[in-house]
C-alpha cells in the first residue's frame, strides 16, 4: 500500500491527511504538540477555499459550520465610507465565516481508519536522495514513506532542510484576534451588526459575525492590525493598549473591544516567507516531499487567503497523487504539484504585499492616495485574488 507521512496537524495537515486516506493511502500524521487543538479564533472561507474543502471531502458538511459573510464595506475611523457595501456579485460559493474549533472538529471527523496519529513528534531531521524514499525523524524515531507532506507551518523544519534560502521574517505588523461570544456581544444596529473593516493611519480593524451556533456559542470575531513589532506585555495590558489606540473609532469598534476579555485575546506576530521556496516539490527515490500551506507560502493575513490557499494546495495534491503509484508516476506528480502551485501562490503573495502598503499608509498625502486607490483594490481586500479557482479533476 502507498504510504504518506503528513508533518503537522493544523488545518492544512488535517485536510491533506484525510484526503489522502480517502484515496487509499496509508497515512501517518505527525504533530509536534501533545494534542491536536484549534486556536479560539475564526477565519473567512472565500469561494476558492470553500471549493477546495468540498473537493477534499464532498461529505464534509461544510455549510453546516459556516455563517454567510455579509459585505460590511470599508470605513474611515470616523465612520465615513471609503467603500460602501455593494452586496455579493459573481457565481460560485459565497464567502463564509467559520470558527476554527468547528473547522478542526470537521477535519478530524474526516480522518479515516487508515490514518495513524502521533502527537509529541517534532520533526527535526529530513533525509532525501535519488535512491531512497524520503525519511523524517524526531531524533529518536525515523519514519519512511513514499510521500512526505510538509504542513508544519512557517517555521517548517522540512522546508528548512530542503529550501533553506526561504526564511521567516517579520512583516512590520502585529495583529490581535478574539471572538466575543454572543452573550457578551453588545446590541448593534443592523449596519454595524453586518461587520466590516475600518482603515486608519497604520491601523486596521475587521469584525465578522459568526452566526448563532459557532463553536456552540456564536458571537463576533474581530481582528486588529497595527504597524510595528509585536508587543511583549501580557494580554490584559495589550488589550488596554488596543482600547486606547482605537478609542474614538466609529461603533462598534470600541464596543467590541470593551466586550473582549483578556483571556479572549490571541496576539500574533505577522510574518512571511522571503523569498518563497524555489520549489514546492522535491523528488526522492520513488516519491518525494511537497511543501504545503504556510510551510510553502506564509504571507501576511491582509487578504485572508492563507488557509484558503492551503486548502487549494491540498486539493491539488490529492488530485495529482490519487492514482499515482510510487515510481515514475508519483515523482511526476510531485513535480506537477510544484509547477502548478508555485505560480498561483506567488501571484497571491504579490497582491498581499500590495495590500500591506495600503494598511501601512500614514501621513496626509499617503492616506489620500490610499483612499483614492481603494475602490480599485476593493476586490483584493475582499479576498478575491482567487474566486475563479476551480479544483483540478
Amino acid at each position: 500500500m502507498r504510504t504518506a507521512a503528513v508533518v503537522g496537524a493544523g488545518m492544512a495537515g488535517l485536510a491533506t491527511a484525510g484526503a489522502l486516506a480517502r484515496c487509499g493511502w496509508r497515512v501517518v500524521l505527525l504533530e509536534r504538540g501533545e494534542r491536536i487543538s484549534a486556536s479560539p479564533t475564526a477565519l473567512v472561507l472565500w469561494g476558492n477555499g470553500r471549493r477546495a474543502l468540498e473537493a477534499l471531502d464532498p461529505e464534509g458538511g461544510w455549510s453546516a459550520i459556516a455563517a454567510p459573510l455579509p459585505d460590511g464595506g470599508v470605513r474611515r475611523p470616523d465612520g465615513q465610507w471609503l467603500v460602501a457595501p455593494r452586496g455579493r456579485t459573481g457565481a460560485g460559493p459565497a464567502p463564509a465565516a467559520v470558527h476554527l474549533e468547528d473547522l478542526y472538529d470537521a477535519l478530524v471527523a474526516g480522518l479515516g481508519d487508515l490514518i495513524e496519529i502521533r502527537t509529541g513528534f517534532p520533526v527535526t531531521t529530513v533525509r532525501t536522495g535519488p535512491r531512497q524514499r524520503p525519511v523524517v525523524g524526531d531524533g529518536r524515531t525515523e519514519i519512511e514513506a513514499d510521500l512526505v507532506v510538509a504542513a508544519d507551518g512557517i517555521d517548517s523544519a522540512v522546508r528548512h532542510a530542503l529550501a533553506p534560502e526561504s526564511m521567516a521574517v517579520g512583516s512590520g505588523f502585529a495583529a490581535w484576534q478574539a471572538v466575543v461570544p454572543a452573550y457578551r456581544v453588545p446590541r448593534l444596529p443592523a449596519d454595524q451588526a453586518a461587520g466590516g473593516e475600518t482603515l486608519g493611519a497604520g491601523y486596521r480593524f475587521v469584525s465578522i459575525p459568526l452566526g448563532e451556533h459557532a463553536a456552540g456559542r456564536g458571537g463576533v470575531s474581530w481582528v486588529a492590525t497595527a504597524a510595528g513589532a509585536p508587543r511583549p506585555e501580557p494580554p490584559a495590558t495589550q488589550l488596554a493598549l488596543l482600547r486606547r489606540w482605537f478609542a474614538g473609532w466609529h461603533p462598534p469598534v470600541g464596543d467590541l473591544l470593551a466586550a473582549t476579555h483578556a483571556e479572549d485575546l490571541v496576539p500574533q506576530e505577522v510574518r512571511e516567507l522571503r523569498p518563497l521556496p524555489r520549489a514546492y516539490g522535491f523528488g526522492s527515490g520513488p516519491g518525494g516531499v511537497v511543501l504545503l500551506g504556510d510551510a510553502a507560502h506564509a504571507m501576511p493575513h491582509h487578504l485572508g487567503q492563507g488557509a484558503c490557499l492551503a486548502f487549494e494546495d491540498a486539493a491539488t495534491l490529492r488530485s495529482l497523487v490519487a492514482d499515482a503509484a510510487p515510481g515514475a508516476q508519483l515523482t511526476a506528480a510531485v513535480e506537477a504539484y510544484s509547477r502548478t502551485r508555485r505560480p498561483r501562490t506567488t501571484n497571491v503573495v504579490r497582491q498581499t504585499r500590495r495590500m500591506s502598503a495600503v494598511v501601512q499608509a500614514r501621513g496626509r498625502l499617503a492616506l489620500r492616495a490610499r483612499d483614492a486607490a481603494l475602490s480599485h483594490m476593493r476586490p483584493r481586500i475582499l479576498g478575491a485574488p482567487a474566486p475563479d479557482w476551480i479544483p483540478p479533476d
